[in-house]
């Protein structure tokens, strides 16, 4: 008992210690935009989940921020038994002046939540409106001289003072690039030459397949500014009417660069960031003869689209084992901040024999978009160690018969004893061997709709493998430059795919890009102009689209209207 009390009264001590640490609630803060212009508004969000000592206390934020609005909501839900419980506080807030300012502490009682750090640009930018503008827009696009192939984002901004309504707006147009939106809008307020407009910001991720001058066309938006007209007779009865408008936005001139010099001779592939990865699932060291180990290969790019990423198990491996690849697994994210491509490769390996494996080395030159540098993302060259199985027959083992002693040659055979069955004892065997074969038939027909089920996935297997093999067929022909060649694995394709029987018919069923480059390819072949056909663009612009015709399944529904009405 003397030592029991000394105990509880410890732990009671550690528990009055750690408990205001332990009960402290977590809030987390964000701002929806960083940097931000100074004028815009933007928003900062704090996030619990649990209830907070007590009330915030925003009034230290009033010192570098003019706080607009402000609301509070919370949201409950039971999942599997358990509740959460989150509670929001969302401010609207304006900079009070330009720099590197900070969302300083606030306080929840004795809660406190950490500075979050925020980047005010002063907007030199802004001067493209007068005062009695109602509607404009403003379009930037950063960097304006990135190399082929690279992001670009064209940012859109949409201001205006007036209500409007059935607003339509045109989307931007570059011949020669891939252009993708990107997120949602965002919506803020901000001022022009001290008039307070609404802004709501569209962004696009824009990949340029062609170096020089490339302009892309002014953006145009039509809609119904609304205005209030007011009797001359009491003023209870003014209407309200709607005049058309249309404004235009500037052109955006990119200079595009082509590759580098550095980057000749190998896969081109301009990021802002890339990871390459490999995963097992199971020692690499302990494998058994027989039995698979599946390999996962994963790269993930940014500033980059799925389309353009490439293929990871493409070495030979070691014919001492067999290799089932599975389809790859493809993602593409869309956020404010531009595209990231994602990748996933799984092959199954199963060893046939005992001893090391060696899987080459894996390579992916990329350029850097942010150093400027031609970098190389590696998986060095794995060793796999495969033993037999513990099911493997063991060898034979042979023995020689001990010489017999002379007396046992010359001992006089021991007497067979011949015994007869009785009449009876066969009629046993004769049911069993009738129903082995009846089982036998059974199981025939049994098997016959069995290969009748299978049949069409063999068939879609078959399917499946020429098309393949088309495909590749085509890379080598596009490698080559061998346009009669691209021509014949182009109209096979088109054959499997969509029963067409000419370039022109093909191209019909393809998205623009690809379809302008098979018409190329047919002008190259039968125009009266013919040129040297390069057929690098071909494959690169057939690859994308067999990208973007499996995500086709996952892509978010068509936009929205800009406005709703």
């Amino acid at each position: 008992m003397s030592l029991i009390k000394p105990f509880m009264l410890l732990s009671w001590l550690l528990l009055l210690t750690i408990s205001p640490y332990a009960l402290a609630a977590q809030i987390q803060v964000t701002v929806d935009r960083n940097p931000v212009n100074l004028n815009d508004s933007f928003q900062v969000i704090f996030t619990a989940k649990e209830d907070p000592d007590d009330d915030p206390d925003f009034s230290p934020l009033e010192q570098d921020f003019s706080i607009l609005h402000q609301n509070q909501a919370s949201s409950s839900s039971w999942v599997n038994g358990q509740t959460s419980k989150t509670i929001q506080w969302t401010l609207n807030v304006m900079a009070k002046s330009a720099g590197n300012l900070e969302i300083p502490a606030i306080h929840f009682g004795d809660d406190v939540t950490s500075p979050v750090p925020v980047q005010v640009l002063q907007d030199s930018k802004q001067g493209g409106a007068t005062s009695n503008e109602e509607l404009f827009l403003k379009v930037e696009a950063t960097p304006t001289d990135a190399y082929i192939q690279a992001q670009i984002i064209y940012t859109l901004r949409v201001y205006t003072r007036v209500d409007i309504a059935r607003a339509q707006l045109s989307e931007p147009e570059l011949a020669d690039a891939v252009i993708e939106k990107l997120g949602d809008d965002s919506n803020y307020n901000t001022q022009v030459n001290g008039v307070s407009y609404s802004v709501t910001e569209r962004k696009y991720a824009v990949f340029p397949q062609k170096s020089g001058k490339l302009t892309i066309k002014p953006l145009v938006l039509t809609a119904e500014v609304l205005t209030i007209s007011r009797s001359i007779y009491n003023s209870f009865f003014n209407s309200q009417m709607a005049k058309a408008k249309r404004v235009e936005s500037q052109a955006v001139t990119l200079d595009v660069k082509p590759a580098p010099a550095t980057a000749s001779g190998q896969h081109w592939l301009p990021a802002e960031q890339l990871e390459l990865k490999q995963e097992w699932s199971g020692d690499i060291t302990q494998m058994k003869v027989g039995e698979p180990l599946t390999r996962t290969l994963s790269i993930q790019a940014k500033g980059v689209t799925v389309g353009q990423l490439p293929e990871l198990n493409a070495s030979k491996i070691d014919g001492s084992v067999k290799t089932y690849p599975d389809q790859p697994v493809l993602k593409e994210n869309k956020t404010s901040n531009g595209l990231t491509a994602f990748k996933e490769e799984k092959i199954a390996l199963i060893p046939s024999q005992a001893g090391q494996i060696t899987l080459p080395a894996i390579n992916i030159p990329w350029f850097n978009t942010q150093s400027q540098q031609m970098e190389t993302a590696h998986i060095p060259e794995t060793v796999l160690t495969a033993a037999a199985g513990a099911d493997m027959p063991a060898p034979p083992v042979t023995t020689t018969p001990a010489p017999s002693s002379q007396a046992e040659k010359t001992q006089a055979p021991a007497p067979v004893v011949l015994t007869q069955a009785s009449p009876a004892n066969y009629w046993p065997w004769v049911a069993l061997g009738l129903g082995l074969v009846w089982l036998a038939t059974l199981g025939y027909f049994l098997s016959r709709k069995a290969v009748d089920k299978v049949l069409p996935d063999e068939a879609s297997l078959a399917r499946e493998i020429r098309l393949k093999d088309v495909v590749n067929r085509l890379k080598k022909a596009c490698a080559a430059n061998d346009a009669t060649a691209a021509k014949s694995a182009l109209l096979a394709w088109g054959q499997l795919q969509f029963k067409a029987t000419s370039l022109g018919a093909v191209a019909t069923f393809c998205e623009a890009r690809l379809r302008d480059e098979i018409l190329l390819l047919n002008q190259a072949l039968y125009g009266k102009d013919a040129h040297e056909w390069e057929g690098k663009r071909l494959f690169q612009t057939f690859t994308e689209n067999q990208a973007r015709a499996k995500l086709a399944g996952k892509e978010d529904s068509p936009l929205e209207p800009l406005y709703r009405l």
